[in-house]
């Protein structure tokens, strides 16, 4: 049977930091806890559970927390927890039965992070597979007779484990607010970063948010070193915020930029609103309809299905048209396409 250090950063999770870590009671031999400024009783509540908890200054970087609380951990493999996770009924018995049998060659064991399309995230699947158990110290040697090499290719596993995230609230305030003080930095976003923060901004409704990015987001919009689907994620998020703000030309401009290209559900949802706005309706009509049944969605899936067909029942609300809205109004109330994925 491996051993297994569970580590955690936290900063004021009174309310679910106990939840959490109940979930987990039986996973760990040893539990580490980093606190990153909590003003609430959450040292309190992770002194109960455990004598490792650490303080740690928060600096914005996330990495820098989680790589100083491995720095603590000595079983042979880590497990990284959040406190709005949990480890449910058969999930629970599948990972204890892991630890029984893991073969210790494993490097990475993936399980999948799930509840994700619940809680209003910037992800459009329920579930994704994610690295959650990793060995602690990986023996590194080299390979071949002859050209010799280091051999630092890893054993990956896929488990059926499922982690559910129920957070009590968004990190939305929080997650933008990195992202701010990296661009003031001058630190470059990759492309998996940017993405997250395209997602975040089109997640927020806030002008002043949208407004606070928009002079880096109008800089990548002409950045060569971006790819084009970042540009057309980009310019999408621009054509939003023109819009919310009411300066139609550029709106129209960097709407134009992506319909050039490929357009996507959130333009035509975009298109919508300003013309519902303007009181066109049959115009409002077609992009509402073309947002849930012809293109796809590139940012959030809502773009392309409840947003749109609400956009659809307030139009034929407007029309007098009931029976038509109250159609329109029951679609948009179904489920969202369940989807997993790997992003």
């Amino acid at each position: 049977m491996i051993t297994i250090s569970v580590c955690m950063i936290v900063k004021n999770e009174s309310d679910i930091l106990a939840r959490c870590l109940d979930s987990l009671r039986g996973i760990w031999d040893e539990l580490i806890i980093i606190d990153t400024g909590s003003t609430d009783n959450t040292k309190e509540i992770a002194g109960r559970y455990t004598d490792s908890v650490y303080d740690h200054e928060w600096t914005g970087d996330f990495s820098a927390a989680r790589n100083y609380a491995l720095s603590f951990a000595s079983c042979e493999y880590i497990y990284t927890a959040d406190a709005d996770e949990i480890l449910e009924g058969e999930n629970y018995e599948r990972f204890l039965a892991l630890k029984a049998c893991l073969d210790d060659s494993v490097d990475v064991v993936q399980m999948y992070y799930g509840n994700q399309l619940d809680n209003g995230t910037v992800y459009n699947f329920d579930k994704e597979l994610r690295p959650k158990l990793f060995k602690r110290i990986r023996p590194i040697r080299f390979m071949d007779p002859i050209h010799e090499t280091l051999d630092l290719d890893m054993k990956v596993i896929d488990t059926d484990i499922v982690i559910t995230h129920r957070p009590t609230s968004l990190h939305t305030g929080r997650d933008l607010g990195v992202f701010a003080r990296m661009i003031e930095d001058g630190k470059s976003l990759s492309s998996r970063l940017q993405r997250f923060l395209d997602r975040e901004l089109y997640l927020c409704e806030d002008q002043d948010s949208l407004e606070r990015f928009a002079p880096y987001l109008v800089s990548a919009a002409n950045d060569p070193e971006r790819t084009q689907d970042e540009i057309l994620e980009i310019c999408t998020l621009l054509t939003r915020y023109y819009r919310i703000c009411g300066d139609y030309l550029r709106m129209f401009d960097y709407c134009l930029k992506v319909a050039a290209t490929e357009n996507n559900s959130e333009i035509c949802t975009e298109l919508g609103h300003y013309y519902l706005n303007k009181e066109d309706y049959d115009n409002a009509a077609i992009w509402y309809y073309n947002a849930a049944h012809e293109t796809a969605p590139i940012l959030s899936i809502h773009a392309g299905s409840d947003v749109p067909l609400n956009g659809l029942a307030r139009v034929y609300d407007a029309l007098g048209m009931d029976e038509m809205a109250a159609g329109y109004r029951a679609r948009a109330m179904e489920p969202v396409e369940i989807q997993s994925g790997n992003d």
